[in-house]
């Protein structure tokens, strides 16, 4: 089995999470996804600073989710919205894992192949730019994370998927405002 197989079930249990359902629907309102970036910049910029230490990916997306955030929020300033627990909880994870180049590796693969990949599709259905799902080299940037991936990474690929499907659950128990 390789990675994506090792993985595979965690990853479609994010994928069925009714909150992607309402980001591929096309409906999800401007202030719902600048929560969701909100919540999501974070989480890239603290994995983003700690794998350049290692020189992992040659990629970064922490500005980008930042600017598109700013994009839609500006008509709700000054109020910011909610910080999730998730948030949180995987930005300590992070720190914990932040001298083992293969689980931080583990993560950009969820993480940035995800957005590579099946983010493009997102990319049309979202409000604003979605500058965060723009790639130059895009066919490369995907060759060089896979090309850094082992199946030994699985585990931690799959606590990567968890955390991103609590942050979905938590992102539908916020009130539809959000």
């Amino acid at each position: 089995m390789n990675l994506k197989e090792l993985t595979w079930e965690h990853h479609k249990n994010a994928e069925r999470q009714e909150f992607v359902k309402e980001l591929m629907s096309g409906n999800i309102t401007p202030k719902r996804y600048g929560t969701f970036l909100f919540n999501q910049h974070p989480q890239y910029n603290i994995l983003e600073a700690t794998a350049m230490i290692y020189n992992l990916v040659d990629i970064r997306m922490a500005p980008r989710i930042h600017e598109d955030y700013g994009e839609l929020w500006e008509e709700f300033q000054p109020n910011q919205p909610p910080l999730l627990p998730v948030v949180k909880e995987y930005m300590n994870h992070i720190m914990t894992i932040k001298d083992d180049p293969d689980k931080l590796m583990a993560h950009l693969y969820v993480r940035h192949l995800g957005d590579l990949s099946g983010g493009q599709m997102i990319a049309k259905k979202v409000p604003g730019s979605a500058k965060m799902y723009q790639f130059e080299n895009k066919d490369q940037l995907k060759e060089t994370i896979r090309a850094r991936c082992t199946d030994a990474m699985a585990d931690e690929a799959k606590i990567c998927f968890d955390f991103a499907t609590q942050q979905f659950k938590e992102m539908m128990a916020l009130d539809a405002d959000n």
